[in-house]
C-alpha cells in the first residue's frame, strides 16, 4: 500500500532527491560521483528541501515507513503551476507511485484557484510521457529552451 503525505520533515526526501538529480545528470550526459559534484542549485534542494522550496507543496510517498516517491508542485501563478522533481526508487517502480503522487498533486490543485497545471520531462523518459499521457496530460509548445525536454499540459 502506497501512501501519499504532504511532506513536513519526514525522512527519505533527501535520498529522493540525490537519486533524482544523479539520475537525472547521468542520462544528460554528465555524469556525476556524488551530490557534492551536482549544479549548486540542485544541491542546494538536497541539503535545505524546506528553504529550496519554501513556497511550494512536496509530496511524499511512502510504503510503510518508508520513502519511495516524491513530487513538487510550485505555487500557483496565474492560474497555472508546475509539477516538477516526480520521482520513484527504482525498486518500487511498477508499484503505482508516481500515478498516486500526480494524482494527489492534481486533488490539492483541484482545492486552489489552479486552472493548468504543466510540467516538463526529458524526451528520453519515454515511459514517463507515457504516463503523463495516461493522466491527461498533453504535450504543448515549449517554455523552456532546453533541448530534448518535452513540455505538457492538463486542465485541472
Amino acid at each position: 500500500m502506497i501512501d501519499v503525505v504532504y511532506w513536513r520533515n519526514e525522512p527519505g526526501l533527501t535520498a529522493l532527491l540525490t537519486a533524482y538529480h544523479l539520475r537525472t545528470e547521468s542520462e544528460k550526459g554528465t555524469a556525476v560521483a556524488d551530490a557534492d559534484a551536482l549544479p549548486q542549485r540542485y544541491r542546494a534542494e538536497i541539503a535545505d528541501p524546506r528553504s529550496a522550496f519554501a513556497d511550494d507543496v512536496v509530496l511524499l510517498a511512502r510504503a510503510g515507513d518508508t520513502a519511495v516517491g516524491c513530487l513538487v508542485v510550485t505555487t500557483p501563478v496565474d492560474g497555472g503551476a508546475e509539477v516538477k522533481r516526480l520521482w520513484t526508487d527504482p525498486a518500487s517502480r511498477g508499484r503505482g507511485v508516481a500515478t498516486a503522487l500526480i494524482t494527489e498533486a492534481l486533488e490539492h490543485l483541484a482545492r486552489t484557484d489552479v486552472d493548468t497545471v504543466r510540467l516538463s520531462v526529458w524526451n528520453w523518459r519515454t515511459g514517463a510521457i507515457a504516463l503523463y499521457e495516461r493522466l491527461g496530460f498533453t504535450v504543448t509548445s515549449s517554455w523552456d529552451d532546453r533541448p530534448d525536454l518535452v513540455c505538457m499540459h492538463r486542465v485541472v
